[in-house]
């Protein structure tokens, strides 16, 4: 294990009389090496960087010897995508390495200005490969078939698979091009949100239980929900939601154009519903949705157990939302260096297998895939970045008193393996893989951690903390994301129907699911209707339900792999080196978890029913 310098002491500070410890970060420049990614797997300096940044740009203009010309042969076409991968493989390590150095320290221009150039040029190369597709789409069906069938396009018969998948949904050429041009415009709704809710919408100041002033936002409101003290909690609830009550018509207004838009081009490219619209990409039937939708509901009452669990423990007479957050027990007080959450995260992930956990040893340490601690000026968070040709690298802002950063760290470790083993096992053409299946990496390696700190629990409060955060991951993941897919579905089916979404429907649409997922235990304020105003993601219309089938299938999986043998684990490494060579559900389904049935949902929503009977015992 390396050494390096843990948060604690990159910490400085000192205590003058009447002077609270002021707490600083170091500079990007001052961060101990080891204790950063090595990105040399994708450049060795930021001169290389630019010299193949130059030829790539220069590349670009080969697109010109292709345009017009994809049916004349099987041949050509095959040189066509040979080139397009090309520059697309090529690209994929530029804007890795640029998007990767500009995180480091976001007030560095010399790599914002680097990612500002590659983007520039990226959307350049995009134009100019924008005829392959509809050229594709226009060669005949019987033509294509006779292409297909030749050797020279074996290994684009997937990629070419996925694009005519599309032809009965492509339109005219010139209904094509008009539909293109109205992409900058089609953004207006999200883009009018993401400015009220992120720049215009003000909240002022809230105290805390330790007296400190705290500006409220996005992220302190969150912190706050987590506060030991009620009336912080309700204040900040309060304040909160008061800024969307008093922007509500504006809001609503965008949410509705928003779903207007989604409508609007599933009906202009012939889908039944904006539903099989979305889903149509991943090949996932409505019927995957529903049947997420109908298990959670049909194991609702261990939820409402759980509610009426945290208001005993908790001793309220009545249980608010702003009051499911705060832990039921005090978090533990845990120390984990950096080396001990990683030798912690290798030992719960040995279930894998040697070959896995030693390439994960080896990034982790030596490879120096992460970036471990927070600097000046980098990107909050944590996130895994994935490429072909280089190391999948990791970002961490790792604290070692925080428990939730070594989960983080199984977490990303997950995303950035399925990246490692994908690119090893296919061509570029087939190993990104899609977000559907992408949680599932990750959240698996999460259950495998969470297995293992359960089994080293020291006693019984322990255990139940343990279990309490198990729980309300699953109800996070799983069953919040559901009732915000029941929502997506709601609005969209309501704005087919001719009705417009105002203010009252949002609010009476939405108090409904808050009645049917929180019981009859928590009492719902009616500040909580205006939730529905405030998610980002109802702007990407059915994305989240992605959150809760990859939780379901994570924990079906964990479980199969930790109850089976050799045969279970060979399946689920498949899984993770099967990139997009094949469908999602086809991959799951390889792995051993059916997704087009009720059971892997079925089968977490039991595992919670467990844990939350587990937790009133142990209580």
């Amino acid at each position: 294990m390396g050494a390096g310098v843990c948060f604690d002491e990159w910490v400085r500070g000192r205590h003058d009389a009447g002077m609270s410890k002021t707490l600083t970060l170091p500079a990007r420049k001052d961060v101990d090496r080891r204790d950063t990614w090595d990105l040399s797997s994708l450049y060795a300096s930021d001169a290389a960087w630019e010299k193949a940044f130059s030829g790539w740009e220069k590349a670009m203009a080969g697109y010109r010897r292709y345009r017009g010309r994809l049916g004349e042969s099987a041949l050509l076409l095959a040189r066509c995508l040979r080139f397009d991968r090309d520059i697309e493989r090529t690209g994929e390590r530029l804007g890795t390495y640029a998007s990767l150095k500009s995180t480091e320290d976001q007030a560095n221009s010399t790599y914002q200005r680097m990612r500002g150039r590659y983007m520039h040029a990226a959307t350049r190369a995009a134009e100019l490969a924008s005829f392959i597709r509809p050229e594709i789409l226009a060669i005949g069906s019987s033509r294509m078939k006779q292409f297909m069938a030749q050797q020279v396009l074996a290994e684009w018969r997937n990629s070419l698979g996925r694009i005519l998948r599309w032809r009965p949904h492509t339109l005219p050429a010139v209904q094509e091009h008009l539909l293109a041009m109205q992409g900058q415009m089609s953004q207006a709704a999200s883009q009018i949100f993401r400015q009220l809710n992120d720049a215009d919408l003000k909240w002022g100041l809230v105290r805390d239980e330790k007296g400190r002033q705290i500006e409220l936002g996005h992220s302190s409101f969150s912190a706050l929900l987590h506060s030991p003290s009620r009336p912080v909690r309700k204040r900040a609830f309060e304040r909160y939601y008061s800024q969307y009550e008093a922007h509500r018509n504006t809001v609503a207004a965008a949410l509705n154009a928003s779903v207007q838009r989604d409508v609007y081009y599933a009906r202009a490219r012939k889908f039944g519903s904006s539903l099989e619209a979305a889903l149509f990409p991943d090949r996932v039937p409505v019927s995957v949705y529903d049947n997420l939708m109908a298990s959670v509901h049909a194991h609702l009452p261990a939820l409402y157990r759980y509610y009426e669990l945290r208001k005993r423990r908790m001793k309220l007479d009545t249980l608010h939302q702003y009051d499911t957050y705060v832990p039921i027990l005090a978090d533990l007080q845990v120390h984990h260096s950096w080396d001990q959450a990683v030798e912690l995260v290798l030992r719960a992930l040995r279930p894998l297998g040697g070959d896995y956990v030693r390439a994960l040893q080896r990034g982790l340490t030596k490879g120096r895939w992460c970036d471990r601690y927070p600097n000046q000026g980098k990107q909050s968070g944590a996130f895994s970045h994935g490429s072909y040709d280089g190391a999948p690298y990791i970002l961490m802002n790792y604290q070692p008193t925080v428990l939730d950063h070594v989960f983080t760290l199984a977490h990303e470790a997950g995303h950035s393996m399925h990246s490692y083993l994908s690119a090893g096992a296919q061509k570029f053409q087939d190993y990104d893989y899609t977000i559907f299946v992408a949680e599932v990496a990750s959240t698996f390696n999460e259950q495998l951690l969470a297995h293992h700190v359960l089994g080293q629990a020291k006693d019984r409060r322990q255990r139940a903390y343990l279990i309490n955060r198990q729980i309300d991951g699953i109800r996070g993941t799983i069953i919040r994301q559901t009732m915000f897919a029941e929502f997506e579905k709601i609005t969209h089916a309501t704005v087919e129907g001719g009705e417009p979404l105002t203010v009252e429907r949002l609010r009476g649409d939405y108090r409904k699911l808050l009645e049917r997922y929180f019981g009859s235990t928590v009492v719902i304020d009616p500040q909580l209707e205006l939730e529905c105003l405030r998610i980002p993601h109802f702007y990407r219309a059915f994305y989240v339900y992605k959150y809760a089938t990859g939780l379901s299938a994570a924990i079906a999986l964990s479980q199969r792999v930790l109850q089976g043998g050799k045969s279970e684990l060979a399946d689920y490494l498949g899984f993770l080196s099967g990139g997009c060579s094949k469908y999602p559900l086809d991959l799951l389904r390889d792995a051993g978890v059916d997704m087009e049935k009720p059971q892997p949902v079925d089968q977490a929503m039991q595992y919670f029913s467990r844990l939350v009977e587990e937790l009133d015992g142990l209580l």
